[in-house]
């Protein structure tokens, strides 16, 4: 088993890995009141917290000490803290991206001469594997649609990148309706070659021209901060539109395992 961090293989960095213990279910957080009175707790239910990857790692034997600490050295950068979280692949997942970064240091352990072990510990805030080569979903009309996720085992946060033209009135709007939640964006003032870009993992949205640079906030003209999922399977999709313009919609599908 090997693995990916920030673009550089363990291969190509000379490290041999095992992953004896998979943490296929992140830790939870659980939600209670304890009532004078009661036996128990009441349940208020859990969220997910954070996904711990540990991997276990061996640098073979080198020809000299100095080699050996060289190559010591070289870990150390690759796995540097201070660049954040950095994209994390497994071998044993190689369609699914992690976003990790070291929970703790790093010690050497001898185990023969001029070869050291280590192990390592992922910290991994968001806990979802995503997708490495997404769900991209077009709709080019207005009306109902159907977008299928195929990937994934648990609801995903999309991106929605609507082009269109919107008119600075408050009668112009464009309605998005995915599974009965409604994302309506009015007096937007977007023209043709402007995108609305909602983010609904990050609960915002902005305008960016057609090179992706951002032009202003886009929440003043989301009528209401509805910020929708998409389940895995079938997602109904509805466009409306009043007083303006649809030309496309692109859903990004944040496709994800939990």
């Amino acid at each position: 088993m090997g693995f990916v961090f920030n673009g550089t293989t363990s291969k190509s960095m000379g490290v041999l890995t095992k992953m004896t213990t998979e943490n296929r279910v992140p830790d939870l957080n659980n939600y209670t009141i304890e009532i004078a009175g009661k036996n128990g707790l009441f349940d208020l239910g859990s969220t997910l917290s954070e996904r711990i990857i540990n991997i276990s790692c061996l640098i073979p034997p080198k020809k000299t000490d100095a080699a050996l600490l060289a190559a010591k050295d070289a870990v150390v950068d690759w796995l540097n803290p201070d660049r954040d979280v950095c994209a994390l692949i497994l071998d044993t997942e190689p369609e699914r991206v992690y976003y990790a970064r070291l929970q703790a240091g790093v010690a050497f352990s001898k185990v023969a001469r001029h070869s050291s072990e280590f192990d390592l510990t992922f910290f991994c805030p968001d806990p979802f594997g995503y997708a490495i080569d997404d769900e991209v979903f077009e709709i080019t009309k207005e009306g109902a649609d159907t977008v299928t996720r195929k990937l994934g085992n648990t609801s995903s946060d999309p991106v929605y990148l609507l082009r269109g033209t919107i008119d600075s009135s408050s009668s112009s709007h464009i309605t998005i309706t995915t599974n009965n939640s409604e994302l309506k964006i009015a007096g937007a003032g977007l023209t043709a070659a402007e995108i609305f870009v909602v983010d609904t993992d990050k609960m915002t949205a902005y305008v960016t021209d057609s090179d992706g640079n951002i032009l202003r906030n886009g929440l003043p003209y989301i009528e209401e901060l509805n910020f929708p999922t998409l389940a895995v399977g079938d997602n109904s999709v509805i466009v409306e539109c009043g007083n303006a313009t649809f030309t496309s919609l692109t859903i990004q599908a944040k496709s994800r395992w939990r």
